[in-house]
C-alpha cells in the first residue's frame, strides 16, 4: 500500500513537471509578445519613476509661489525643472532597461501560465500585425487631436468652475486671494 502510494505521488510530481515546462514554441511566443509590448513596459517604468518627480516639483513649485520673492521664482522655478530633468535623465533609463530585463520573468510567466500555445500565437499575430501597429504608432496623435479641441470646446464651462474651486479652496485655508493685499502686521508698540 504504501509503495502503491509513493509510486502515485511520484507519478503525480513527474505529471506537475511536465505541466511546469514550457515548449520551446511557447517560450518564442512569449518572447515575440514582450518584444511587441517593450515600448508599453518602458513607459511603465517611466512613469513609476517621474512620478514622484512631478509630485517633488508640484510641491517645489506651490513653496517658490509662496514664500520666493517673485522676482526670484521664475529662477527658482528654472533650477527646480533642472534638477527633475537631471533626476530623470539618470533614472529613467536604468529603470526601464530593468523594466526590460524583468518583464520575461514576470509577464512571461503570466503569459506561460495563462495561456495556452493557440492563445499566445493568435496574440502575436494580432499585436504584430502592421495595421494595428500603424493605429498603436498613430495613438499619442489621435490623443493630443482630442486633447486639445476637447480643452477647447470645454473651457468656457470648466475653466469657471476650476477657477471657484481654487477659490473655494483658498477661503478653506484662508490663504489671502492673488492680488489682496496680505493683513497688514500691526506696528510695535510704543514704549511708554
Amino acid at each position: 500500500m504504501l509503495k502503491k502510494s509513493l509510486i502515485t505521488l511520484s507519478f503525480l510530481a513527474l505529471a506537475a513537471a511536465a505541466q511546469a515546462q514550457t515548449s520551446p514554441a511557447k517560450k518564442d511566443l512569449v518572447a515575440r509578445i514582450l518584444k511587441s509590448q517593450q515600448p508599453a513596459v518602458e513607459a511603465i517604468a517611466r512613469s513609476l519613476v517621474e512620478r514622484p518627480a512631478l509630485e517633488i516639483m508640484q510641491g517645489g513649485m506651490q513653496y517658490i509661489q509662496a514664500r520666493v520673492p517673485k522676482d526670484k521664482q521664475e529662477a527658482a522655478a528654472r533650477d527646480v525643472q533642472a534638477e527633475a530633468q537631471k533626476y530623470a535623465s539618470e533614472t529613467v533609463p536604468f529603470a526601464q532597461q530593468r523594466a526590460v530585463a524583468l518583464a520575461p520573468t514576470t509577464i512571461g510567466s503570466l503569459l506561460e501560465e495563462k495561456f495556452t500555445e493557440d492563445e499566445l500565437r493568435q496574440i502575436a499575430a494580432a499585436l504584430e500585425n502592421p495595421a494595428l501597429i500603424k493605429f498603436q504608432n498613430a495613438l499619442p496623435e489621435m490623443q493630443s487631436a482630442l486633447g486639445e479641441k476637447l480643452v477647447a470646446d470645454t473651457r468656457p464651462t470648466i475653466e469657471p468652475k476650476v477657477n471657484a474651486l481654487d477659490q473655494a479652496v483658498q477661503k478653506r485655508l484662508g490663504v489671502p486671494a492673488q492680488g489682496a493685499a496680505a493683513p497688514a502686521a500691526k506696528p510695535p508698540a510704543k514704549k511708554q
